[in-house]
């Protein structure tokens, strides 16, 4: 089994929340057999306690020599002032990001996109940070492509995120994509939090939380997930919903930050991904079951969510006994 070692990078002041996701939402993402794919160490510049912003000490694993076996390096959220005013990375973040592997991935967290960019590694890049900051943020890194509205951004070697509950997103985001998406709902369940938001999910939702006299949409939802397999329209929706199909389209966005045939599409593909990594189906049996109806259109859409054809897929997140028992000594 091999298990990806992850730095968290602790720039002083560290927003406290963001520094405690990597390790709850890694160190929940176990194999078959409950063994952990993740080991993740705090780090920081100098190997000293790093004063959080709300005046208490995390004391790290240690200084900028684990950066160098990390696999992954994820920056939290810092109120520092030279990244966040003065375009600077901070005394020793420079060199504390010099030192990590040739290849290692490197993430970051909220406003720790502004870490990455003071050190030049978001730049000609697209990158996300919390909405709050954007104006901030391109002013000072006008290199950046930064798009302010989105959950996080996957743009290969550096992912971003935006603020407190996007870094869990992102997280899970990170194991989906390196051990599929039943690791990745595994985890989730056991933190009991979404398994996935899109990446493309606005930031900010009007009105995340419906009014109390207004009709939810949660049962209809509910209603869909049993029946992706077959062919559902938005006039189907409301028609459940006992709503006009404006209305039902409007408190749908309202609750979920999407829209229903794109929230229809991300439960179709994340049914398709698991049928690929537990079922013996062919691939026009799981395009059936999971509601695309051919093999054509699912391979499309999965492949905009995962990168990979549905053959691919399922060879890199197949959980068989081949893959879970490992290899003999």
């Amino acid at each position: 089994m091999s298990v990806t070692r992850v730095a968290v990078l602790l720039v002083e002041p560290v927003v406290a929340y963001d520094a405690t996701i990597p390790a709850e939402v890694l160190g929940a993402a176990v194999d078959d057999e409950g063994r952990a794919l993740y080991e993740v160490v705090l780090v920081s510049p100098d190997g000293a306690p790093v004063r959080t912003t709300h005046d208490y000490g995390i004391t790290p694993h240690g200084g900028p020599e684990l950066m160098a076996d990390a696999d992954l390096v994820i920056v939290p959220g810092s109120h520092g002032r030279a990244a966040r005013h003065d375009g600077r990375p901070g005394p020793g973040v420079a060199e504390a990001l010099a030192r990590r592997r040739h290849g290692a991935r490197v993430a970051s967290i909220c406003s720790g996109a502004f870490v990455l960019a003071a050190a030049g590694l978001l730049d000609g890049r697209r990158a996300t940070t919390h909405w709050s900051a954007a104006e901030d943020f391109c002013r000072l890194y006008p290199q950046v492509e930064l798009d302010p509205r989105v959950l996080w951004v996957d743009e290969g070697p550096v992912v971003t995120s935006a603020g407190l509950s996007a870094g869990v997103d992102l997280c899970l985001h990170l194991v989906r994509t390196t051990h599929g998406a039943g690791v990745a709902n595994r985890a989730a369940r056991q933190m009991v939090v979404a398994p996935w938001r899109d990446g493309g999910q606005a930031q900010f939702i009007e009105s995340p939380v419906p009014d109390p006299d207004d009709h939810s949409t949660s049962g209809t939802r509910a209603w869909a997930l049993d029946r992706l397999d077959e062919r559902l329209t938005l006039a189907d929706l409301a028609g459940h919903a006992h709503m006009s199909v404006r209305t039902f389209n409007r408190r749908f966005r309202a609750e979920t930050g999407t829209t229903p045939g794109t929230w229809l599409v991300q439960q179709r593909v994340r049914r398709a991904q698991h049928l690929l990594e537990t079922e013996e189906l062919s691939v026009d049996e799981v395009a059936d079951r999971s509601g695309f109806g051919t093999a054509a259109s699912m391979r499309t859409h999965l492949h905009t969510a995962a990168g990979l054809s549905p053959s691919a897929y399922r060879r890199a997140f197949r959980r068989d006994e081949t893959r879970t028992s490992g290899t003999s000594a």
